[in-house]
């Protein structure tokens, strides 16, 4: 007889110690999670920013709930299928921070707009055709949308490249019955991972001067301009002292990981701890190595492995299902059924390869927590 696994399979039940969660298994340290939210506010607070953090990181609707309530605001997605996840999830604020493209898209963006009203959803347009679609297709269902003006501040990935083009732009917007011109998004890509301070500021500093341009141009054709937003983890402390941008966007903060840790920290802005992890099982050893039981399908390696949080390991391989750890210098033996804590080298990617986060406090499982958004790749 085939043998069916239950649905509601979890890892691990609140109040279990954290030797007992199943593995591998997605792990939040709730007190660094909150103090790296506490930073966060008091950053923006003492900058006169808003913080409208992004929900790609963690696609779960409990964790953007925790971050409105100490950030204020809404937060941000990344794909039309996120900001399902967040509106479903009881978010009320939704700003997808990329252009949506495509007749059926639209409508399934209208019809969310429709359905959560009054909820704010926003999103991003960088093309006239765009936005003249967009416009007929809100009229059309009766949807009322909140529009930003993307804006290419050197990446050459998405937006618009002349103040001009900003302008046509906002010009359709504001004359379309049911849609809201809100301002100009600008993402510098570019300037996340630079790893000296005085770069992260440079490409910062370019990429604002280009913003300014736009919101003058928009200004000088007596056009509204409320909103200047975007910035990252890398970057937000840059775009908040630039006197242009008044909401950043940063996600990564929240949880960190090992690609953003290796960014020379700037002491100006505010220090993030880890609270995100991946827990693994040792389910074999052999002499100086020792096999976890997560491997590329429990953590992303697009910018290197998860790396263990105890000294005297070093990553010797990752597989499918297995990381090879092997001894480096001499460090507390590892035995089989340990269990082994990795902080990922990306965690955006790494969270969409789990159904669950495991809110952890003090070693005991305080909360499971769905990842909603899990797969929405569209």
């Amino acid at each position: 007889m085939r043998r069916v696994v239950p649905m509601d399979w979890v890892p691990a039940q609140p109040g279990d110690p954290i030797k007992e969660i199943d593995t591998p298994a997605l792990i939040l340290d709730l007190d660094k999670f909150e103090a790296n939210l506490k930073r966060m506010t008091d950053f923006a607070a003492r900058a006169q920013v808003r913080v409208r953090p992004h929900a790609k990181i963690h696609k779960c609707a409990e964790i953007a709930h925790r971050q409105i309530e100490a950030c204020g605001g809404g937060i941000c997605c990344q794909k039309l299928g996120e900001a399902e996840a967040m509106l479903g999830g009881d978010i009320t604020d939704v700003l997808i921070t990329s252009q949506i493209v495509g007749e059926r898209k639209m409508r399934r963006l209208a019809h969310l707009a429709r359905a959560y009203a009054p909820a704010r959803v926003g999103v991003c347009v960088d093309h006239v055709d765009v936005a003249r679609q967009l416009a007929a297709i809100s009229q059309a269902e009766q949807a009322r949308l909140e529009v930003y003006v993307d804006i290419d501040i050197g990446q050459n990935r998405s937006g618009v490249q002349t103040p001009e083009a900003v302008v046509e732009l906002a010009q359709i917007l504001l004359a379309s019955p049911n849609l809201a011109f809100m301002g100009v998004h600008a993402y510098s890509a570019l300037a996340q991972h630079r790893r000296g301070v005085p770069e992260r500021r440079e490409a910062t500093d370019r990429a604002a001067a280009r913003v300014t341009d736009a919101r003058d141009a928009l200004l000088a054709a007596n056009l509204p301009c409320e909103v200047v937003c975007g910035g990252g983890t890398g970057s937000f402390l840059y775009e908040a002292a630039s006197g242009i941008f008044n909401e950043i966007h940063p996600g990564s903060f929240a949880f960190m990981d090992i690609h953003y840790a290796k960014n020379e920290q700037d002491p100006a802005g505010p220090k993030f701890e880890h609270s995100m992890f991946v827990l693994t099982s040792v389910m074999s050893v052999g002499e100086e190595r020792a096999t976890l039981d997560g491997g590329l399908k429990a953590f992303s390696t697009d910018t290197g492995p998860a790396q263990p949080t105890f000294s005297g390991w070093r990553v010797r391989s990752v597989s499918d299902e297995h990381t090879v750890l092997m001894r480096v210098v001499e460090a507390v033996p590892i035995k089989l059924g340990d269990k082994a804590l990795l902080i990922p080298g990306h965690c955006d990617p790494t969270v969409n390869l789990h159904d669950w986060i495991v809110a952890v406090r003090s070693n005991t499982v305080e909360a499971l927590w769905p990842v909603d958004a899990r797969g929405a790749l569209y």
